[in-house]
């Protein structure tokens, strides 16, 4: 399967050297993420648009398949925290995002169902958990325009990893017996009521890939459950899932000017990004 390690280090490594930041504060360098996004999309054999944000911002989505009928979508932010580079938050994610994309242009494998990739703006403060949310805006059209959507995949934080003993922290002390206590696993995060769909993402990465993948159905109150983009796509009343590496509960980086490429694992990261793979085309 296609997945370039390669290809997901130039993305990141892209997007992390933007100077300054690429966030709110800053918009030139949130515009050439933004642009740099669409160029790799436009290298592509399928369908990109736009969706307009506020502030003369975008939404950018490139679409695979069949245009009518089911869809699956794949969603990663690429905005970040104040004046953070934000490797792991969120460069890994867009980086697994573009590459999802080009391994469906290179294998253009027989699908049966649509597929739209998802570069969404505005998830970071001071947007977070309003409607000017990229992520809010694009659940709202696909409600509008009664899509059938079979499973929202958000991607939000996947390179991060460590083999210290001891480094994974947890929301409550019950869950030490149920995970491991390494950092060194994925998370397929999913709310209650949505088992059965967490389950079957895990499934397929785990049969896909080689890292260990953990998965937790969770009430939506649990700090860090609801920290991203599926969090619009739940509220629509979708089926959808965060795959993260459990980011400030292992990551020290986190919202930090330490968030660098150097601190992550590009070789677990690519086994991540397998694993989606396989489950965006066989959920």
């Amino acid at each position: 399967m296609p997945i370039q390690r390669d290809r997901l280090y130039a993305d990141v490594q892209y997007l992390t050297t933007l100077k300054p930041p690429r966030s709110i504060g800053h918009p030139e360098s949130l515009k050439k993420a933004e642009e740099y996004i669409e160029a790799q999309f436009c290298k592509l054999s399928g369908r990109v648009q736009k969706q307009a944000l506020h502030q003369g911002f975008n939404n950018l989505i490139f679409s695979y398949g069949p245009e009518d009928g089911e869809r699956v979508i794949v969603g990663a932010h690429y905005d970040v925290f104040g004046e953070t580079p934000g490797a792991d938050d969120n460069a890994s994610a867009v980086a697994g995002l573009l590459e999802l994309a080009r391994a469906l242009h290179e294998e253009k494998p027989e699908v049966k169902h649509r597929i739209d990739f998802v570069a969404y703006n505005f998830e970071e403060p001071p947007y977070f958990a309003t409607e000017k949310m990229g992520s809010a805006v694009h659940a709202k059209s696909m409600k509008k325009d009664k899509v059938d959507v079979k499973l929202m995949i958000c991607l939000e934080m996947i390179g991060f990893f460590t083999d210290k003993p001891n480094s994974q922290e947890f929301q409550h002390e019950s869950m030490k017996k149920m995970y491991p206590t390494t950092g060194n696993f994925i998370v397929v995060v999913g709310k209650m009521g949505q088992e059965r769909t967490v389950q079957r993402v895990q499934q397929f990465m785990k049969e896909h890939s080689r890292i260990d993948v953990q998965s937790i159905a969770a009430p939506e109150g649990l700090p860090g459950v609801g920290l991203s983009d599926h969090r619009n796509y739940w509220a629509q009343g979708y089926q959808a899932v965060m795959i993260n590496d459990t980011s400030f509960l292992r990551n020290p980086h986190y919202h930090q000017r330490s968030d660098t490429i150097d601190t992550l694992d590009f070789a677990r990261m690519t086994e991540v990004v397998r694993g989606v793979y396989a489950a965006m085309l066989n959920f």
